[in-house]
């Protein structure tokens, strides 16, 4: 178990948490949520002890192990992935390398015979001789194929670190686990890998995600960081938000009615406190209308962006073509003789393991990749707005504040409207002003999406536009998109986002593609379809 008491966190005046006194108990999993900048890592980092509270404790019962998904991507370059899986069990590590370091002697003393018979018995209590073939398993399980295991961490891509990392916190069972946005970088068969391991881990897990799915799946219990407060809830974060909205309109139905009747009492003592035979009712109300006290209702600090597509022209039935596209990279073929018709109306989820493939097509699609074969033509009633997986050719050594990084893409060029605009995409006040070139990942993606409603477009290609967005950021972007009464084609790892947008599911496998009209939970479920992509995947997926 993991505790707090007391925690206060202050950088000057301004305190981040507020004498937070809360219990994480085995068997459970907490889902911590907030706004941006309301402290969900900062938190994680003072549960691990890389942060001391300005006051106030937090207490592990003893004997128990707590592991936490490391961020630093190069902490372990030297070292081989098996052995950095393991490390994430450093006493088995410790023992494991000692021991070896004593057989390898040249000179095995009696000594070291007895030091080496101490290491065996507490290698095999701690389950030592399964270590390897259990940090293999995870490791598959993650997407690291059996012959990355013996390669050195350095020799791995970025997404492949971060996965060998994630079985590194997992590795050996502990007691507590802390995770800080693990389904970054993984792919849905991944994600759903972790969802079933959490499902039966017995231990404490506080996990922060912006994937909602994700959440939904592995929480028992939501943890809710406003105004320097941790709030707990029973629960899913679905039933976190349903709850927190209904006791929010309660709270305010609450005080409309006593509004009403302050309005009332009001009326009456203004009206006969002149009365000298309805002086005493008036000084009895007056009495009562002291007693009356609005609940406090503050604001939450969570903010949504205004997320609205707007077509300026309806399209026609047929809106794009392709007659077999076939696309070869660096010697690894993604797709061929790819044919396609997306028709009016189509909200396309382009799925499948390899996220390359879907971003190559979309290059393609809007101009900027040549295939190797095969043509595609668009309807010439089309319109269309692009969100690329990598938006850094846009802001990168751009000086423009953000009016006008904005201007350029709008046709009403006057400052009250996009300075208007961008408040609604929450760039209020001196947000405006910001350099395009010094913005965070989630405000460039806020940008982007500027620029796409900006264009007025009929048909979006949208390449994993959740990516850096906070929780309320993608719900907003989820609910216009579902609004949308355009055609749509899009890539992305939230299963909620894919499963309440999609009307249409196309996965790119390198022998075909499988082309659904469905839901992603039916197409996930479909025995068919499972039979089916096994025939087109050269290996397993």
């Amino acid at each position: 178990m993991i505790s707090t008491s007391g925690i206060t966190l202050r950088f000057g005046k301004r305190a981040l948490f507020e004498d937070v006194n809360i219990k994480f108990t085995p068997g459970n999993c907490y889902g911590l949520i907030g706004a941006n900048g309301a402290g969900k890592s900062t938190f994680l980092k003072i549960l691990s002890g890389e942060i001391e509270p300005t006051n106030g404790e937090v207490h592990i019962t003893p004997g128990e192990r707590f592991a936490v998904l490391k961020q630093n991507h190069f902490e372990y370059d030297e070292f081989k992935v098996l052995d950095t899986v393991i490390m994430g069990y450093k006493k088995l590590y410790d023992v494991m390398k000692e021991k070896d370091a004593i057989y390898l002697k040249p000179d095995f003393s009696d000594e070291d015979g007895m030091r080496a018979g101490e290491l065996e018995a507490e290698f095999a209590e701690m389950n030592g001789w399964e270590s390897e073939s259990e940090a293999a398993s995870m490791l598959n399980g993650l997407g690291i194929e059996t012959e990355l295991h013996d390669k050195l961490m350095n020799e791995l891509d970025g997404n492949q670190k971060v996965r060998v990392l994630l079985a590194q916190a997992l590795f050996g069972n502990p007691q507590i686990l802390l995770l800080d946005e693990p389904t970054n970088h993984l792919d849905l068969q991944s994600i759903e890998w972790l969802e079933n391991f959490l499902a039966g881990y017995e231990g404490t897990v506080i996990v922060v995600s912006h994937d909602r799915h994700f959440l939904n799946t592995v929480c028992t219990h939501i943890a809710d960081i406003d105004f320097g407060k941790i709030q707990l809830y029973v629960g899913n974060y679905d039933f976190w938000y349903e709850s927190s909205q209904l006791a929010l309109q309660l709270m305010r139905d609450q005080n409309k009615k006593k509004e009403d009747k302050i309005k009332e009492l009001q009326a009456f003592i203004q009206r006969f406190s002149a009365n000298k035979s309805k002086a005493k009712q008036a000084t009895s109300r007056k009495k009562l209308l002291d007693k009356i006290t609005l609940d406090d209702i503050r604001p939450s600090n969570r903010k949504y962006p205004f997320i609205n597509f707007k077509p300026e022209r309806e399209a026609g039935k047929q809106l794009l073509l392709t007659e077999g596209l076939s696309k070869t990279v660096d010697g690894e073929k993604l797709f061929e003789n790819l044919t396609l018709t997306v028709n009016k109306g189509d909200k396309i989820a382009l799925v499948g393991p390899n996220s390359h493939v879907k971003t190559v097509l979309m290059q393609i699609l809007m101009g900027e990749l040549e295939p190797d074969a095969g043509t595609y033509q668009w309807g010439v009633t089309t319109t269309q707005a692009y969100f690329p997986k990598d938006n850094s050719a846009y802001f990168d050594g751009v000086g423009d504040t953000l009016v006008d990084w904005l201007r350029q893409y709008s046709k009403d060029q006057d400052e009250s409207f996009i300075r208007g605009f961008l408040g609604r995409m929450l760039f209020s006040g001196d947000e405006a002003l910001k350099k395009a070139s010094v913005l965070s990942g989630g405000e460039k993606v806020r940008c982007m999406l500027s620029k796409m409603m900006l264009s007025g477009s009929n048909v979006l290609l949208l390449d994993e536009p959740t990516n850096h967005l906070d929780l309320e950021s993608i719900t907003a972007l989820n609910n216009g998109l579902i609004d949308f009464d355009g055609t749509m084609l899009f890539t992305s790892h939230d299963h909620q986002f894919i499963q309440t947008i999609a009307n249409r599911i196309v996965e790119i496998t390198p022998n075909g593609i499988i082309d659904r009209l469905m839901t992603y939970d039916e197409y996930l479920e479909n025995k068919e379809i499972k039979a089916l992509r096994e025939q087109l995947y050269p290996v397993e997926v």
